[in-house]
């Protein structure tokens, strides 16, 4: 052993005094060159599959985007020198450690590196992302991080005048004026992909999403807007309202919405009533939320930060309770707060692993308030993946076998399919527990359940969800609603649950109205052409 551990010394010694000298500009052709190589074959791949690129005019398409990416990063690379050259290799040694992880990505979900992307990376807490921890993203990272970070170290770039730099950037310039100029009708198609091309290539992609990402939050990350002062008709019933909000869930897996599999047994057993085609406002969870808890369109980039439903219900005496295992809320000002950490304090079981943990002492607490009004939120985890398996109780594995992989394009269709559908059945098994506190109550109650967005399993070879909404399949979009009423609760509003029409579509903005409609609440914000109760009332009426 230690004459092996001697014989590997002079080869420790040589690699540590191995260097390579070059000049600025060897070293910024190199980089720029190795950028596109390792890190960007993908958008060559996207790019062919949308041209005929066995045509010469689909070969110059290519060739002009390959002249782009370099010549960007070069440019780039330029600038940096001027200011230093150590500045330069740093960039380019962050880059290739950024670059490694997010090909990895790209490449196994098929993800986009757009804004909204961006958004949910930053959104990220350590347990998600301790969910996505693969070997191959292990080997991603030394492969194509770690080892052109010691490559990109061990160069040693010659001394060179800021002029001459100065200089190769305007000839850079020019080279891509002379290029365009050249292949102008190939700018067309460029310009029809620009935004997913640009949501592709590395570094750039990220970014500059990071970029837009980051100036979008600075720009409203302003005090809320409050809300006008609002009113209730009297009543002398305690009325509880529960908004659980799902994450994930496609309405597509839910049987009460017409999938084969029988995936709501028991919620199909105690009258809840789905209500179809309702659309989620975006395909990321933060801007979700704000629709769910917002009185107007805010999916918008430029929307305007108005006080959320909860806020707004607590500054008018409503007890408000938020418990999660999940996050990305907004700001929020309410009676209570409580994480699943907290709730794991109190809770004994195998269940308090999971989502039933959020019920743990739910209805003393409900019991305990003073208050005429209390409104509950409940936001948890879900069908989020990729590791579907972990997301319910062993007991719940219901359809076999389970993808156990966190690259879901090494299972089989059958195998995700199976694990998705699982966590739904876990889904139904939560809300009926939550129905159950509430008739346990015999009081004036109500339960609501809306995904956040919905989730691709290989559809178009997609996984997960946050793709560019407007491109977004129709999975990531199409989300399951509930409704569920006590009998105290349909006897004050004059409804029942036969009686609801069907609107021709519903949206998170459906919420927001629906559940100040069923605390008799008025104000100038309330829309009761978005409170289902008052179309229910409207169709019951018209009987």
């Amino acid at each position: 052993m230690i004459k092996l551990f001697n014989s590997l010394v002079p080869f420790r010694n040589y690699m540590l005094q191995l260097h390579w000298q070059t000049s600025a500009i060897k070293f910024i052709m190199l980089m720029s060159l190795g950028n596109i190589i390792l890190y960007n074959s993908h958008v060559f791949l996207f790019s062919a599959s949308n041209l005929d690129y066995l045509s010469l005019n689909g070969m110059l398409t290519l060739a002009t985007v390959a002249v782009v990416i370099f010549f960007v990063t070069a440019l780039f690379l330029v600038l940096l020198s001027i200011i230093s050259k150590h500045l330069a290799k740093l960039f380019c040694m962050l880059s290739a450690v950024f670059n490694s992880i997010a090909l990895y990505f790209v490449l196994t979900y098929q993800v986009v590196l757009d804004k909204t992307m961006i958004g949910n990376v930053f959104n990220t807490n350590l347990s998600e992302a301790s969910s996505y921890l693969h070997p191959k993203l292990i080997l991603y990272l030394l492969l194509l991080g770690i080892l052109p970070c010691w490559f990109i170290y061990k160069i040693r770039i010659n001394k060179i005048s800021r002029k001459s730099l100065f200089l190769q950037s305007l000839i850079f310039i020019l080279i891509m004026i002379v290029w365009a100029y050249l292949n102008a009708s190939r700018s067309l198609w460029i310009d029809k992909y620009s935004s997913r091309l640009g949501s592709r290539i590395m570094p750039w992609s990220y970014i500059g999403n990071t970029w837009k990402h980051q100036s979008m939050n600075l720009k409203f990350s302003s005090e809320q807007i409050l809300l006008p002062p609002a009113t209730f008709t009297a009543d002398n019933e305690k009325t509880v309202i529960i908004l659980v909000i799902g994450e994930a869930a496609r309405a597509k897996n839910f049987s009460l919405l017409g999938y084969g599999r029988p995936t709501n047994p028991l919620l199909a057993k105690i009258g809840v009533v789905a209500l179809r085609n309702t659309i989620s406002c975006s395909t990321y969870t933060t801007l979700s939320l704000r629709c769910i808890l917002s009185h107007t369109d805010v999916s918008s980039a430029f929307s305007k930060q108005y006080e959320p439903l909860p806020s707004y219900l607590y500054r008018h005496g409503v007890d408000v309770i938020w418990r999660t295992n999940n996050w990305s809320e907004p700001p929020l000002k309410i009676n209570s707060y409580q994480r699943n950490s907290d709730l794991e304090q109190d809770c004994k079981g195998d269940y308090c692993k999971y989502d039933e943990v959020l019920l743990s002492g739910l209805g003393e607490r409900i019991r305990a308030s003073k208050q005429q009004k209390l409104f509950a939120v409940i936001h948890h985890w879900g069908s989020h993946g990729p590791s579907y398996y972990t997301r319910y109780p062993k007991k719940f594995e219901v359809y076999k076998p389970v993808c156990k992989s966190v690259e879901l394009n090494q299972c089989t269709d059958n195998e995700l399919i199976n694990a998705y559908d699982n966590t739904i059945v876990y889904t139904d098994y939560f809300l009926a527990r939550t129905i159950d506190i509430l008739q346990e109550l015999k009081t004036s109650t109500m339960l609501i359940y809306i995904s956040d967005h919905g989730q691709s399993l290989g559809e178009y070879g997609l996984y997960l969800h946050g793709a560019p909404y407007t491109i977004a399949p129709d999975v990531q979009k199409d989300i399951p609603f509930l409704v569920w009423m006590s009998p105290e609760f349909m006897k004050i509003k004059g409804i029942n649950s036969d009686q609801i029409k069907q609107s021709q579509s519903h949206s998170h903005q459906n919420i927001f109205h629906s559940v100040m409609g069923a605390f008799n609440m008025h104000s100038d914000a309330y829309n009761d052409q978005l409170d289902i109760f008052n179309v229910m009332v409207e169709s019951f009426s018209a009987e």
